[in-house]
C-alpha cells in the first residue's frame, strides 16, 4: 500500500530526487551528528554519485544539507557559492566501496570548535536516505524519525540505565540498534523514537556513569 506522497515524490528543488532532496538529507543529517556549525567538508561520492553529481546538482545539494538548508530550499541552487561567502570549505572526490549503493556518500565534517565526525549514507529514492556508519560505528538510520544517540563504554547495565530512564520520561523507542568496535570498548547505541526527547531527558542520560555523551537529532525535513 503506498500513499500519494510515495508516489508524487517529496517536496523539493530538483532535478531528481535521489540525486538531489536525498542528498540534502545526507547533508543535513551530517550536519545534526555534528552538532554545530561546519566549517569544512570533504565529501566522498561512490557510484552515480561520483559519476553525476555536477549535471544532478548533487554537489550542491549535498553542501545545502551541511549549511542547514530543507530539501524544498529555493537557496539549493546557489548552495556552493553561499558556502564560500560564510567561509565553509568544501571538497568532492571519488571513492570505491565494495557492495555499497550506487548513491552513496561519505561525509567528514569539521566543526567551529574543531570537532569533527565522518557520516556515511546513501540515497535511497524517492528522497530517502539510511545512513550506515558515524565515526567507525555500523548504524541504520533513516533521518524519518527523531534519533537518539549514546556514546558509552561497552558494559552491563548501561543501555538498560539509559531506556529505564527514557520509559520514567514516556519517550517510546520506535526501533534501536547497538554498534561496537571491540568488547568492552567504546560502543553506540542509536535509537530512532516517537517524539524528540526533552533536554533534561538527555541531560539524564548523560549522567549515567560509563555514558561517554549523548545527544538527540530531530528528523530531517
Amino acid at each position: 500500500m503506498h500513499g500519494v506522497f510515495d508516489i508524487v515524490g517529496p517536496v523539493m528543488i530538483g532535478p531528481s530526487s535521489s540525486h538531489t532532496a536525498g542528498a540534502v538529507r545526507l547533508g543535513l543529517m551530517a550536519r545534526q551528528v555534528l552538532g554545530e556549525v561546519p566549517v569544512k567538508a570533504e565529501i566522498l561520492l561512490h557510484g552515480s554519485f561520483a559519476q553525476t553529481y555536477r549535471g544532478h546538482g548533487t554537489d550542491k545539494a549535498l553542501v545545502a544539507g551541511i549549511l542547514g538548508f530543507a530539501p524544498d530550499d529555493e537557496r539549493i541552487r546557489e548552495a556552493l557559492q553561499i558556502a564560500t561567502r560564510q567561509g565553509v570549505k568544501y571538497r568532492f572526490a571519488p571513492v570505491s566501496l565494495e557492495q555499497a549503493h550506487p548513491n552513496t556518500a561519505i561525509l567528514a565534517l569539521t566543526g567551529a570548535s574543531g570537532r569533527v565526525t565522518r557520516v556515511r549514507g546513501a540515497s535511497v529514492g524517492g528522497g530517502n536516505i539510511l545512513i550506515t556508519n558515524i565515526d567507525g560505528y555500523e548504524v541504520e538510520l533513516t533521518g524519518a524519525y527523531p534519533s537518539f544517540i549514546t556514546i558509552h563504554r561497552d558494559r552491563p547495565g548501561v543501555i538498560t540505565q539509559v531506556t529505564q530512564i527514557l520509559s520514567r520520561y514516556e519517550v517510546n523507542i520506535a526501533f534501536m540498534r547497538v554498534s561496537r568496535r571491540n568488547r568492552g570498548e567504546t560502543a553506540m547505541m542509536i535509537m530512532e523514537l516517537d517524539d524528540v526527547p526533552a533536554e533534561e531527558v538527555v541531560e539524564a542520560c548523560r549522567e549515567v556513569c560509563d555514558v561517554e555523551n549523548a545527544f538527540s537529532i530531530p528528523p530531517v525535513g
